[in-house]
């Protein structure tokens, strides 16, 4: 089969989870680069990055490079390209642009030339033409300028990635799902012992922890741009889906404790782990994070994102929050492993810890600190 060039984007910070994600699962020729991991793989292996990969967000295939000085060669060298593969001459298609130090620094302009490339494209060879639309679009173009080189890809994801098809309750700022595995993958868990999360809000952090340890596919619960393509083979994709889809170990057991103050939260955490077919591996309730039962030489993981500034609103009754959660740890939880996702570092400090190891995370726009640490 045909090799192509691919690049799978992730959050800042996360580049070194999904190399090592990337590498477990033997793809071919990956190098770590800021935002993502590059390697030249056939479709099989988007297919596969797409349906396996826990931290990815997109997985981009790239189609041509080359240099951009002004419009007009952005507009020919989009011309070039032959987009029948990926889209039909009566569908849809939408275009991201970025750009940085270069000529064409206007991010609208360059993606309106793009669209201008693409049409023409298709109006010359087939006398009729695509259209845009920004939702549902069949393909979604991304252009990259950078220092005047423009790198044109295709998204074989459509959707980000971390929208995975279960979640039925988004709750209150929710962390997203890729953010929560890359957390769980730091946390180095075994996958076997009782994970707790006494701020569990809509279970994100739960259900992922459940999917990873029973082997499932975050990519099983929901469709893909590539299969919008021309070019797609629907069978060969569906005899490759249902081999991701028998890796799964469903009848493994696990001990997933989930607790939170909001009933609203407990009961949507309920729906969204029925939706992932996880629902007898979760113990939730309702109560304060710092009543939390932890049993003595249990050797669990408490694996949480604490709250800093949604739930608890004043700076002093997070500061607070922070030092009580370190104190009940410490007093009750010897022998537990810890994978704290905390906002400001000094809310970090706060909790009284020493030795620990530091990630630095984005959640949304906001930079977060991950601690892990065996207590």
């Amino acid at each position: 089969m045909e090799r192509h060039e691919f690049f799978v984007t992730c959050a800042p910070g996360v580049e070194p989870v999904l190399f090592q994600e990337m590498k477990v699962l033997k793809f071919p020729k990956v190098e770590c680069q800021v935002g993502g991991v590059y390697f030249k793989g056939t479709m099989e292996h988007a297919w596969l990055a797409n349906l396996q990969l826990r931290t990815a967000i997109r997985v981009l295939r790239r189609l041509a490079r080359f240099e951009v000085m002004d419009a007009d060669d952005l507009y020919s060298g989009v011309r070039k390209v032959d987009w029948s593969p990926f889209l039909a001459g009566d569908g849809t298609f939408f275009v991201d642009a970025q750009t940085r130090e270069s000529a064409l620094d206007h991010s609208q302009f360059i993606a309106q030339r793009t669209k201008d490339g693409i049409a023409d494209n298709f109006r010359k060879r087939e006398r009729r033409r695509p259209s845009v639309a920004k939702e549902r679009a069949d393909l979604r173009v991304h252009v990259h300028v950078w220092r005047d080189r423009c790198t044109l890809a295709v998204d074989t994801s459509g959707d980000s990635l971390h929208k995975r098809g279960w979640r039925t309750y988004q709750g209150l700022a929710p962390m997203s799902e890729t953010l929560a595995a890359a957390v769980l993958l730091l946390s180095q868990w075994d996958r076997k012992s009782p994970l707790i999360d006494p701020f569990c809000g809509s279970g994100t952090l739960l259900v992922e922890a459940a999917l990873l340890a029973r082997n499932i596919a975050p990519g099983l619960f929901r469709s893909f741009g590539f299969q919008n393509w021309p070019e797609h083979r629907p069978y060969p994709y569906a005899s490759f889906r249902k081999k991701i889809q028998d890796l799964g170990d469903l009848n493994k057991k696990l001990f997933l404790f989930g607790r939170d103050l909001e009933k609203k939260h407990i009961t949507g955490a309920e729906a969204n782990a029925e939706s992932a077919g996880l629902g007898d591996l979760f113990q939730l309730s309702v109560g304060d994070a710092l009543d939390f039962p932890f049993k003595k030489g249990w050797g669990a993981w408490v694996v949480s994102n604490l709250p800093y500034g949604h739930r608890v609103g004043e700076d002093k009754d997070l500061e607070k929050l922070h030092r009580d959660v370190g104190s009940k740890l410490r007093q009750e939880a010897a022998g537990y492993h810890l994978a704290l996702l905390t906002g400001e570092r000094r809310f970090a400090h706060a909790m009284g810890f020493h030795d620990w190891q530091e990630h630095t995370l984005r959640n949304g726009s906001l930079q977060c600190s991950l601690l892990t640490l065996d207590l």
